[in-house]
């Protein structure tokens, strides 16, 4: 009897065993079917503003990945920052930001490369002044209160421009602001001058009438740039289709700059003439990522680090994986 009883308890384990076993490889299989899902989809991330936006909009890019076996996912975040630091944590394998914050990601190690660029635009970004302000050049900001964002492109025209008046960030009342307190703070007169970028420069210019009493030319870039992560940046296939893509429709924007304006201002919330103003303000031609782009970065770092904005010193070629220093 008690023989039986074994055979049955040993029969009922081997049973419980092969269920398990069963469960076990199937959730084993399901896992690594969702392991190549995720391998097989590009996690792309942008901004309101900007060339990838038009790019998602098209979905031209989603047709020639698919015929390569790969679907993406758009992520839309509010500034370059927030998009680098998604960047940092893998959770996204490309986007694009302004001049300033893969600096600030770099210096955070995260894992970025850059992968290309928008030419330089020095005139898209501005120190402007109420139009019956007594301040009439830079070396006038000493002892004033001057708004800007922080750690931004414009950050690094302000000091330079500075610079150049033989003054520093410490002659001038710096206050840390984003665009939209930023302006009101403009309108409401607390703060003498304003550092700003477009599209936010435009629809100052044409809404408060402001007086620029020095933008980026001579003194800065101010690129656009495209950048990956390490890993995703081996994948020289998909990267190539992407940035073939872009040129494509940085091209139609180049041509189209009313129609992409009268798409963009309900997203954005910005009339259609400072948009329109802004693309048309704007140079087309995406770059390959160079030694003078990476220079001019390495200058910011510079600049960034002796101003105690970043922890740390920064060699942009090290986030290059096509153009070296030396």
């Amino acid at each position: 009897m008690e023989k039986k009883r074994n055979v049955w308890i040993l029969s009922i384990l081997s049973i419980i065993m092969l269920v398990l076993g069963a469960c076990g490889q199937e959730k084993s299989s399901t896992k690594s079917a969702d392991a190549k899902e995720s391998d097989k989809t590009i996690r792309i991330g942008y901004q309101k503003f900007g060339t990838l936006n038009i790019l998602k909009s098209k979905g031209e890019l989603e047709t020639r990945l698919k015929e390569v076996g790969y679907t993406v996912k758009w992520t839309e975040f509010p500034a370059g920052p927030q998009l680098l630091e998604a960047l940092n944590v893998g959770s996204l394998d490309f986007g694009h930001t302004g001049e300033a914050p893969p600096i600030f990601a770099q210096a955070a190690k995260a894992p970025l490369v850059y992968v290309a660029n928008q030419p330089a635009n020095p005139s898209g970004e501005a120190i402007v002044v109420q139009k019956d302000s007594p301040i009439k050049r830079v070396e006038d900001l000493k002892g004033k209160k001057v708004g800007l964002n922080k750690g931004s492109n414009v950050h690094y025209l302000l000091v330079k421009a500075l610079e150049k008046a033989d003054l520093t960030l410490d002659d001038i009342q710096p206050v840390y602001l984003p665009p939209a307190d930023a302006r009101a703070a403009f309108e409401g007169n607390q703060i003498d001058a304003w550092v700003i970028w477009d599209p936010f420069l435009s629809a100052a210019e044409l809404e408060l009438e402001t007086k620029t009493i020095q933008d980026g030319e001579g003194l800065v870039a101010n690129r656009e740039f495209f950048l990956a992560t390490d890993t995703f940046a081996e994948n020289k296939e998909v990267l190539k289709i992407i940035k073939e893509e872009l040129k494509k429709v940085d091209k139609w924007i180049e041509e189209n700059p009313k129609d992409v304006a009268e798409f963009l201002a309900p997203e954005i919330g910005m009339s259609v003439e400072a948009l329109d103003k802004t693309l048309k303000r704007k140079e087309y031609g995406l770059e390959e990522i160079s030694k003078t782009a990476l220079n001019d970065q390495q200058k910011i770092a510079d600049t960034f680090y002796n101003l105690k904005l970043i922890p740390t010193e920064v060699n942009v070629f090290d986030a290059s994986i096509d153009v070296k220093k030396n």
